[in-house]
């Protein structure tokens, strides 16, 4: 079989991440937007507006992605999102050769004589620290401090300079991405005590203004609680004020978190009933699902918490 002259093979092995890999954030169903959640809000926007990223911090059950994603979404930018993981390297961030193009040329033009040319070139791969520089995004960076410090270093350079450093092997042979002017950065991180937390570099915190964020007043979890469940104010506010009570117990002030409330509300809202210290069930749900590590308190060598959980019920 007799191929025509510049009839090219081309095979290609990559790992990408494809040019519209991003999401258009929009409030989910059941979002609420309390004075609490409007003042951080507002803030967050105004810090990014001018241009500096801002960095949500405090631990888990706060609502710091649910927030980056709503302050993300009133920048009318596509967002790109990033989940901090340990195991990352920069390339992860910024792009890598991740594979090869192979073409193949074979020459019949004269019958009697046939020239074959193969040439084999890697192909460069942008990851999503370098889409959103180029395509000017919203960088959602969910828990950060996951990915090990020399990972984020091409954070310096795109947070102060505005110029992202990349490798001379990029298809562009650019060793430098200038920041799209619409590029904006959203961190989230938990606590350094927690486990698999690294603990960032200053140079990069000192590019960030931080917001640190604790549990939701209690107008604001009673809203959440009752958005989520689609229980009554009423019953919603007493799941409220029992977990709240236990949260305080203890050394872990932490637990539960609004988690708790949405699960105790979603479970009683099932299986059908009242917040009410009548209800078996009630009383159930909330020694299941409060049976968290949150005390170290014991009597007699028992655990208080579900003596405290029954008291805090009788009590309502």
């Amino acid at each position: 079989m007799t191929i025509s002259r510049n009839n090219i093979e081309n095979t290609r092995k990559r790992t990408t991440f494809p040019k519209n890999d991003t999401v258009a954030p929009e409030p989910g169903h059941g979002f609420v937007e309390t004075p609490y959640v409007r003042d951080i809000t507002e803030r967050a926007l105004s810090y990014l507006q001018v241009g500096y990223p801002v960095h949500f911090s405090g631990p888990a059950g706060t609502g710091k992605t649910t927030l980056a994603f709503h302050v993300a979404a009133q920048l009318k930018r596509n967002v790109m999102l990033i989940h901090g993981d340990d195991e990352f390297g920069s390339s992860d961030l910024i792009g890598k050769d991740s594979g090869y193009r192979k073409a193949k040329v074979v020459d019949n033009y004269i019958h009697s004589v046939m020239k074959m040319e193969e040439s084999m070139n890697t192909v460069w791969a942008d990851n999503r620290l370098t889409i959103a520089c180029q395509q000017g995004c919203t960088l959602v960076y969910d828990e950060f401090t996951r990915s090990r410090p020399e990972a984020n270093n091409a954070f310096l350079s795109v947070l102060e300079e505005k110029i992202l450093n990349l490798p001379s092997l990029r298809s562009l042979g650019q060793g430098y991405l200038q920041v799209h002017p619409s590029f904006r950065a959203i961190f989230t991180s938990n606590p350094r005590e927690y486990a698999g937390v690294h603990k960032t570099q200053d140079a990069i915190m000192d590019r960030l203004i931080t917001i640190t964020l604790d549990h939701f007043d209690r107008n604001t979890e009673v809203e959440v609680t009752m958005s989520k469940s689609q229980l009554s104010k009423k019953d919603a506010r007493v799941i409220v004020d029992i977990v709240r009570k236990v949260r305080h117990m203890g050394v872990n002030n932490h637990r539960p978190t609004i988690r708790a409330c949405i699960a105790i509300g979603k479970i009683l809202n099932h299986m059908g009933g009242e917040a009410s210290k009548d209800n078996p069930v009630f009383r159930q749900i909330c020694r299941d699902v409060l049976n968290v590590d949150t005390t170290k308190v014991t009597r007699s060598g028992a655990p208080l918490l579900p003596e405290k959980i029954d008291e805090f019920i009788d009590g309502m």
